[in-house]
């Protein structure tokens, strides 16, 4: 069993290889990654159509290397995977889609915490989305850590940590569950628990184990 990971960032290239390791070591792993993807997305603030294009040029090489399944990390193009599975001939999984299945069954006010605007709409439309399918009612409070994603792209992991967390408090009044839009924001999963007192969730674990329940192992 085949998985390629396709990334528009390198930032979880290598978590993701550890926890495919320790969850499903059983598949091979493989990724692409090209990190000036996200940084188009963010340009522009939203995914363009050349974006579009090369997302799904290689979503059809993973299905030209052998892969059975795709991995797609990036919510920010979510709703180009989406796309993918529908008119790729093997299936695009999306990282964050256990996460938010899971969010809606557990929770009616979920916050979304995002360090990038173009990923919150994403995010949003994919938890209303899962909302509908299992019959819930939801609502959504947005948390955008502002700075944050450029702060962990020049190496200021404090500031980056310190904006997300300031995001979260000042909505843990208003939910009762947060999810993290950005599967880079993982390590931020316990310490936002800890801070706010509300259970936090983060795709990349989740995602995975979807992914193993997905495939049958």
């Amino acid at each position: 069993m085949k998985v390629v990971c396709v990334h528009t960032a390198m930032a979880l290239v290598g978590p993701l290889t550890e926890t495919f390791k320790r969850l499903i070591p059983e598949v091979e792993v493989e990724h692409i990654a090209e990190s000036s993807l996200i940084k188009e997305v963010i340009a522009n603030n939203a995914v363009t159509p050349a974006v579009r294009r090369r997302l799904l040029d290689y979503y059809n090489a993973a299905a030209d290397s052998g892969a059975d399944v795709i991995f797609n990390t990036c919510s920010s193009v979510g709703d180009i995977a989406d796309l993918g599975n529908q008119i790729c001939r093997i299936p695009v999984f999306r990282i964050d889609k256990p996460m938010a299945e899971k969010a809606v069954q557990e929770a009616k006010r979920i916050g979304v915490i995002s360090t990038l605007p173009t990923t919150l709409d994403p995010t949003c439309r994919l938890l209303q989305n899962c909302a509908k399918a299992a019959g819930k009612e939801i609502e959504l409070v947005e948390g955008l850590a502002d700075g944050a994603f450029a702060a962990g792209q020049s190496g200021d992991s404090e500031t980056h940590d310190r904006l997300i967390a300031e995001a979260a408090q000042k909505i843990a009044d208003k939910v009762d569950m947060f999810v993290l839009a950005q599967g880079s924001m993982e390590r931020m999963e316990k310490r936002l628990a800890e801070l706010t007192g509300k259970p936090v969730l983060s795709s990349p674990c989740l995602g995975v184990l979807g992914l193993r329940k997905y495939l049958g192992l």
